[in-house]
This record gives structure tokens, sequence and C-alpha cells, in this order.
């Protein structure tokens, strides 16, 4: 397979990656905000939770979208996979994003744990973004001429 033919799928991991990590801030800033109106008893927006959940709805979807784009790419150029820290860290990614949707469907008075859960792997997240990028920016070097 030619890859530079398929400029177009680089091109999508980038917008999907950068949409991954604005979906990530705004869901950082509406969560802070959730926090905010539920420890200081205030009013919160009818529409804020249900943008929470649509952006990491779609941030899910970004995420996956990544995982097939980097898995067809590197089998493409490749042949094989794990030439680099990149798939484990983009591995760890996704576990990390599906393990925040899943808590967060948890996140009742019934599963008191599942908010710190959602809270942590979150965080951890965070962490996970810096080192996926990190390593993504190698990977993109060796397709690059």
């Amino acid at each position: 397979m030619n890859l530079p033919d398929f400029i177009w799928l680089w091109r999508i991991a980038a917008w999907s990656m950068g949409l991954s990590i604005a979906a990530y801030l705004l869901l950082a800033l509406s969560g802070i905000w959730m926090f905010y109106t539920r420890t200081s008893h205030r009013q919160r927006p009818g529409w804020l939770r249900s943008l929470h959940y649509n952006v990491g709805s779609i941030m899910v979807g970004l995420v996956l979208l990544l995982l097939t784009i980097g898995i067809v790419g590197t089998l493409g150029h490749y042949g094989t996979l794990g030439h680099s820290l990149h798939l484990p860290v983009g591995l760890a990614v996704v576990g990390l994003v599906l393990l925040s949707a899943g808590s967060a469907l948890l996140i009742s008075p019934q599963y008191s744990w599942a908010r710190t859960f959602h809270v942590a792997t979150n965080i951890f997240l965070f962490v996970g973004f810096v080192l996926v990028s990190l390593t993504g920016w190698d990977v993109v070097q060796k397709y690059l001429p």
C-alpha cells in the first residue's frame, strides 16, 4: 500500500486528535462546572449534563476512529503493529476513555464510588493524552518524507 496516497487518512487522524483534545478540555470545564454547582448548592443549567454526556460520546467515537486509523495505517505501512511506544500508550488512552465513559454511566447515589473513579480516570487520561501526543509526533515524523 502506498501510504502517501492516503494523506486523507492522516488528515482525518490529525483532525480527530485535535477534536479529541478539544472535547477533553470541554469535558473538563463542564465537569468542573457540574462539581461547582453540586458542592455550592447552586442551580445547575438543565443543558449542562446533557452537553457533558454528548461531548463525552463524541470523544469516545473520535478515539475509536483514531484507533482504527492507527491500526490500518501501521499495518498498511509496516505490515505489523508495535513499532513504537505509540501503540501501548494509544491502547491505554482508549482503555481510559472507555473506563471513563463506563463509570460516567454509573454515577448515582447507588454507586457513590463511580464519581470518584470517573474523575480519577480523567486525571490519568490527561497524562495519557500528553503521552499519546508526544509519541504520535514521533510516528508522524516517520511517515513524512
